[in-house]
């Protein structure tokens, strides 16, 4: 075997076998980097360059924006006035709060950008609400935490950023627009799927739809949703660029949380941003030894090798298409979403367009993938937080999530196979 082939051995090798050791994910990566750069006798002080570098970078500083934004409107009182206009809206159906729930977090998506603040934020809420109206635990739960999924790519999104930064020339604006038509068709998806249940377990109806109803609900809730008009309509206006139009939501999110709604006061948001400092340290660190990994994938033409591998297997783009979303869900099994991003995008990315799915439509399809895989055990984070809110044990939750797993499934062959789905707001909007 050459020295390459060797290095490569490592890298992948020691990389996989941390992971099913149960090693930190970032740990994983930045060590099997470390391995594979000693063996190949280059200085140890290109860890520290390539840390840097990945992190250097303007269209990464809007992340931190993002998260503190999805912290401190979660934090304000936001939920409560998205369940309202909620159920306004679909609380009247069979399943009504089943409804409420889906839709309420394709709302909240769209501020948190989260599916696990989602899940904590309107699972602590709606669950016992459900549980309250004669839904069973498990059925609550588990619609909670397959519908968080439309946060992640509803946007505002930071998971987005990552992606548009690792695949480069990417507009994130572009990101933001394809994001919406796939999380409104996940979110019918589901709720078909809920009717049906609901129907068979005759779970209650709400009140009577009212029209003036929804429309105070709408005057009511405009402050959360125009935080997410301010990003979106900035980004794609060219008005301002991701960092900035982040930067404005975080100011808005403030006053919004502290001065409208009162959901927050001063005591509270250095609580919510001791939460982001949290989370972005462990954002920033997987971006950074991610950086690592990748720069090694490269010099070693893993990816090239990879996307060889891969083709050479079939030239039928349907098979090819489908052999991607394999690869990801089982990545999603047993990695965290950012790794994923940072790590399969420069090896399938390639492969991707060669079978002519448009790199935008791509990072639709990674995201919902990696989406599918935080309700996937062993690793699925989504689901332990799930499980934690509702009491429910683990088993029982996987096992009432498994008709959602359908709907989520149908949904992602329909995204990757119907481009229109994620291009049709991109291309209108130029």
């Amino acid at each position: 075997m050459t020295v390459q082939g060797v290095a490569t051995l490592i890298l992948l090798g020691s990389f996989f076998l941390m992971i099913l050791l149960r090693f930190p994910i970032a740990y994983a990566v930045a060590l099997s980097s470390i391995f594979t750069l000693m063996y190949q006798g280059l200085p140890l002080s290109t860890v520290v360059q390539q840390m840097v570098k990945g992190i250097s970078s303007f269209s990464l500083m809007a992340v931190p924006f993002f998260i503190v934004m999805g912290v401190l409107m979660g934090s304000g009182g936001i939920s409560e006035k998205l369940i309202e206009l909620a159920n306004s809206m679909v609380g009247w159906m069979r399943g009504g709060m089943a409804m409420v729930n889906i839709v309420a977090s394709y709302f909240f998506g769209g501020i948190s950008g989260s599916a696990a603040a989602d899940t904590a934020s309107l699972g602590s809420i709606l669950i016992p609400m459900m549980v309250d109206q004669g839904y069973d635990a498990d059925f609550s739960a588990a619609v909670t935490i397959t519908s968080s999924v439309e946060g992640l790519l509803v946007p505002p999104s930071h998971n987005m950023v990552i992606y548009a930064t690792t695949a480069g020339g990417i507009s994130v604006g572009s990101l933001f627009l394809a994001g919406y038509l796939p999380g409104a068709l996940l979110a019918v998806s589901l709720m078909i799927g809920s009717y049906i249940i609901s129907v068979k377990r005759n779970y209650p109806k709400g009140e009577a739809f009212s029209i003036g109803n929804l429309f105070k609900q709408l005057r009511v809730s405009f402050w959360a949703l125009a935080a997410v008009l301010i990003v979106v309509v900035g980004v794609v206006g060219g008005a301002f660029t991701a960092t900035e139009s982040a930067a404005v939501a975080v100011i808005y999110s403030l006053i919004v949380s502290i001065y409208i709604y009162k959901g927050l006061d001063w005591k509270g948001v250095w609580t919510a941003l001791e939460a982001c400092v949290d989370t972005l340290a462990i954002v920033l660190i997987l971006i950074s030894t991610s950086s690592i990994f990748g720069y090694l994938l490269t010099t070693l033409h893993v990816p090239t090798k990879a996307a060889n591998a891969i083709i050479s297997l079939t030239d039928n783009p349907i098979i090819l298409a489908l052999l991607l979303n394999v690869i990801l869900l089982i990545l999603g099994a047993i990695m965290d979403m950012a790794p994923i991003i940072l790590i399969a995008t420069p090896i399938l990315l390639p492969i991707a367009t060669s079978i002519g799915i448009h790199p935008i439509q791509f990072g639709i399809m990674l995201i919902l993938n990696c989406g599918i895989g935080l309700l996937t055990p062993p690793v699925g984070s989504v689901l332990f937080i799930g499980s934690a809110v509702s009491g429910v044990s683990m088993e029982r939750l996987v096992k009432a999530t498994l008709p959602f797993y359908l709907s989520m499934i149908v949904t992602l062959l329909m995204v990757t196979f119907i481009p229109a789905i994620s291009m049709l707001l991109p291309t209108v909007f130029g």
